[in-house]
């Protein structure tokens, strides 16, 4: 089986379809590239940003369920979610309000970048 380097000369950046809230579709690729492809520093916001999906209020709107449905795919992949204030950004990040809750020691991204020193916080939008 013959595997092409990535960041290859033919190889274009893919990007996944979005559904309305930013958030990528169940058909999509699972997350945004939260490591730093430099320094292999996995970025994680430092605090909650002012609209985050688990702040008390549902602040950005989100339909029923569609948290759950969030965090119980990351559950499954062993992912995590992405702030969605660094969505689309040169520098996406792992959400806060993900990471300070009971589910953050099944993202693999958290435990090896904490198990390696590579979690490095950034400051969201």
């Amino acid at each position: 089986m013959k595997r092409h380097a990535a960041g290859a000369d033919n190889e274009a950046p893919m990007r996944r379809p979005r559904d309305v809230d930013g958030v990528e579709t169940d058909d999509s690729e699972p997350y945004d590239k939260v490591a730093d492809p430099i320094t292999g520093t996995v970025r994680l916001c430092a605090r909650r940003c002012a609209t985050c999906i688990f702040r008390p209020g549902n602040l950005m709107d989100l339909q029923p369920g569609r948290l759950a449905d969030m965090v119980t795919r990351a559950r499954r992949t062993e992912g995590h979610i992405v702030c969605h204030a660094t969505l689309g950004t040169a520098a996406p990040a792992i959400c806060r309000g993900f990471a300070d809750g009971p589910d953050q020691g099944r993202s693999l991204a958290l435990r090896l970048a904490r198990a390696l020193g590579t979690l490095r916080e950034i400051s969201p939008a």
